[in-house]
């Protein structure tokens, strides 16, 4: 089950669907990012696309030589844009396609609004729509990418997973001609869950490449911003990490900072070899960016491997610059291990330095907070005071109290947090490149345990029931987890190594998000109602039982 060889395809048959000729893309906001995700520009140039425009864009040229394809969310907004569009088409013929189920009625509208005919086509879905959020129509949209219709179980202590699993499978019944795909011996299994119940994992600093290049520079659709990068160069300011394109990427970016700093060394040692000038050895992140910065023609013939050395370089960087390597080790104490008078006496220390940047004081308070919510000995206020002292604002403080609200003890339905935790916990350490220090990776997501017991048959069915009579009596084999509030790359990690550790299972992964730290803080002022506007398909209910 590959999500974007799916959504991939899908589009690859729009196209085609066309037939030959000159082809304009028309999208919104979000099918742009979801097509720059799964093709190349040079890839789909190559299907006659040469122009891409947005259906909201005021400013497009008519270009009645070209044919128009749509690709759309069915949103009023976009249904609407098309209307205005097909009133006064700029382009000789329009294929129509949704992203999902669409309404008679709005369908009814777009025929009305075609005058001149110029529509060839129109892929939706007739299906009279209610009141369903964002994470609905992405969830149901992937399923009918994958041709899967699951059995569905949800968290029991989360109200909004099972609203959304009830939402999901309305869909599936309403629309169950769509959803009829070949039977399968055992039945694809759909798990939602919720971000509540484990608020610890997108709080952790991380030390493996995708999840710390998001953690510490941000991932957009698989774009890094290095426009702050002291000294960068002005071809390296934005960058494009993605696993479809780049064979370095696909094959490092769940290992460890230490592997991938080898990796890239031994990636350029070889490079040398082959130049008979380059003599001179690479003994740190350092050394390689002053051998790409006085090779300008081994930054031409290797753009991948410069690309690399600088976002390494600068996860490096900021590794030394905001001390992380002493404070992940806190981190990992505090989410793996229940040593309370350890724990309080760590995180002062780490307060009190000044080099610790502001987000990670208040990451290590936060921890400190939902591991030790309800001890007798709790120094939380003292804490917090502490945050205060070294001038930490308002908000983030604030922030302390919000991540209890939202994953607290109250809260989870999971016993996410156990004096057993620190059993059998083996720190592992890892050689690499001077300036690449060694790294603990104690801890796992909750989700680990959730599709462990799962895969073995010993999920609770009392904590995640299923949504109708019917129950899998055999191991599951396609699964899809769906977490409510954002995933993150760790879990992503988890998913991968289940995958390849248990034959015969596959797993994808999905979320309303795929969060860093503080990306997930947003969620949670918004779940928990201290921010203003909510965004779409991040916010939840606070009713929960």
């Amino acid at each position: 089950m590959n999500v974007t060889l799916a959504v991939k395809q899908y589009i690859s048959k729009m196209i085609e669907s066309s037939g030959p000729g000159m082809k304009v893309l028309l999208m919104d906001k979000e099918t742009t990012s979801i097509v720059s995700v799964v093709y190349t520009q040079s890839e789909i140039l190559q299907k006659e696309v040469y122009l891409f425009e947005r259906i909201d864009s005021q400013n497009r040229d008519s270009m009645k030589h070209l044919k128009a394809i749509c690709f759309l969310r069915p949103t009023k907004e976009n249904v609407q844009h098309l209307i205005q569009e097909l009133r006064r088409p700029k382009y000789s013929v329009y294929f129509i396609y949704f992203s999902n189920v669409i309404s008679k009625s709005e369908i009814k509208a777009l025929a009305e609004a075609d005058e001149q005919e110029v529509v060839a086509e129109v892929q939706g879905r007739s299906w009279e729509p209610s009141m369903l959020s964002r994470c609905t129509q992405g969830l149901t949209s992937v399923l009918l990418a994958l041709k899967k219709c699951p059995m569905i179980r949800y968290q029991l202590s989360s109200d909004m997973a099972r609203r959304l699993a009830e939402s999901v499978k309305q869909i599936i019944t309403k629309e169950y001609e769509l959803f009829d795909f070949r039977k399968t011996e055992v039945p694809p299994l759909l798990l939602i869950l919720d971000r509540s119940d484990d608020a610890i994992t997108p709080l952790l600093n991380q030390w493996t490449y995708q999840a710390m290049v998001h953690e510490m520079l941000g991932l957009n659709n698989n774009r890094i911003d290095l426009s702050r990068v002291p000294g960068i160069s002005k071809d390296l300011r934005e960058v494009v990490l993605s696993a479809e394109n780049d064979e370095f990427y696909a094959n490092n970016l769940y290992l460890n900072f230490g592997e991938i700093g080898t990796n890239i060394k031994n990636l350029m040692e070889d490079f040398q070899k082959k130049k008979p000038k380059g003599q001179q050895k690479l003994e740190s992140i350092a050394d390689m960016k002053a051998f790409v910065d006085n090779y300008p023609q081994f930054k031409k013939m290797s753009g991948t491997v410069s690309k690399h050395v600088t976002v390494v370089g600068e996860l490096s960087r900021l590794v030394a610059e905001r001390q992380l390597m002493e404070v992940s080790e806190v981190e990992q104490e505090l989410a793996c291990q229940n040593d309370h008078s350890s724990a309080q006496q760590n995180v002062r220390r780490l307060l009190q330095n000044p080099r610790v940047s502001e987000l990670d004081a208040v990451r290590l308070v936060m921890l400190y907070a939902l591991r030790y919510e309800r001890h007798s000995s709790s120094i939380l206020t003292s804490l917090i005071e502490e945050l205060s002292r070294r001038g930490v604002s308002e908000r983030y403080r604030r922030m302390v109290q919000s991540v209890v609200e939202y994953g607290g003890k109250r809260i989870r339905g999971s016993d996410l947090i156990t004096p057993t935790d620190a059993v059998a916990i083996t720190k592992q350490f890892f050689k690499g490149l001077k300036g690449v220090e060694n790294v603990y990776t104690q801890h796992q997501p909750l989700l680990h345990e959730t599709l462990d017991q799962l895969i073995k048959g010993r999920l609770k069915d009392s904590q995640f029931p299923y949504l109708g009579a019917s129950s899998l009596r055999d191991r599951p084999q396609d699964i899809m987890v769906f977490l409510i509030g954002g995933a993150t790359y760790e879990e992503a990690l988890t998913v991968y190594n289940l995958n390849r550790n248990t034959p015969g299972v596959r797993i994808v992964l999905g979320g309303s998000a795929i969060h860093n730290t503080k990306s997930f803080l947003e969620e949670v002022m918004l779940a928990t109602g201290h921010s203003g506007d909510r965004a779409q398909g991040s916010a939840r209910h606070s009713t929960r039982r």
